[in-house]
């Protein structure tokens, strides 16, 4: 069994995987859902946090957990970077990566390059600006909520520079769950050169998903079973 530290992309808290803890615990791990710096509230000072405070909150989650007992680092969307550059940081301390809808990013750039920002703020898009796939099977009501618990994510993560230094990451094994594109897309874009971290790991297993782009807040209980059955896995 393993401690499932639960990373959140943009706009989300740790509040957002409320609805997919109960059964990855039922399956005998621990979950551990974050709450990355700059998302404590909505009138959170964001001036100060940086790419390197919210990989930090990471490291300090995997590091709490005893030496002798499992760590699975989960991340949803650009959460999957920061769960990269945590893998980076702490190697031989994560027995496997999950990464749901979002990729490990090259070493040289930011995280969130070319989205919008409001000072010192990236707000939630308008839900219209996202492709069709990866809101497909989020109705009025799911919209609502969405953009109701929404919180702006540090505008940091634009501009600051993700920096990875330790090959040793490439030998920790990782899962990408596939919500809004498929697994044969995604190996399609591995093999065309297009996501070259990606390409460098000794051990990825790619698994469907039929959602849009936010399974833990539209298929809790489906995304649930795949995120433990990784943690299970050797």
């Amino acid at each position: 069994m393993a401690h499932v530290v639960l990373v959140p992309g943009l706009w989300l808290d740790a509040s957002s995987w409320d609805a997919v803890i109960p059964d990855v615990e039922a399956s005998g791990h621990t979950a551990i859902p974050l709450t990355l710096p700059g998302l404590e509230a909505r009138d959170a000072d964001r001036s100060g946090v940086s790419l390197q405070d919210q990989v930090d909150a990471v490291v300090a989650a995997v590091d709490a957990v005893p030496v002798d007992e499992r760590v699975v680092v989960v991340g949803h969307s650009l959460g999957a970077g920061l769960v990269h550059l945590a893998v980076d940081a702490r190697p031989e301390r994560i027995a496997r990566a999950v990464y749901i809808g979002g990729f490990p990013s090259e070493s040289g750039g930011p995280l969130a390059e070319g989205f919008p920002t409001d000072g010192v703020d990236l707000p939630l898009m308008e839900l219209s600006a996202f492709d069709d796939r990866d809101v497909a099977d989020v109705d009025d009501d799911a919209r609502a909520a969405f953009v109701a618990r929404a919180i702006a994510s540090p505008a940091s993560l634009t501009s600051d520079v993700a920096v990875l230094r330790d090959d040793r990451r490439f030998e920790v094994p990782v899962t990408i769950i596939c919500p809004e594109f498929s697994p044969e897309e995604l190996q399609g874009w591995v093999s065309a050169g297009d996501l070259p971290e990606v390409a460098a790991i000794a051990d990825v297993t790619y698994v469907d998903i039929d959602s849009g782009h936010w399974p833990q807040l539209t298929r809790p209980r489906e995304l649930a079973a795949l995120i433990s059955d990784a943690a299970s896995a050797d």
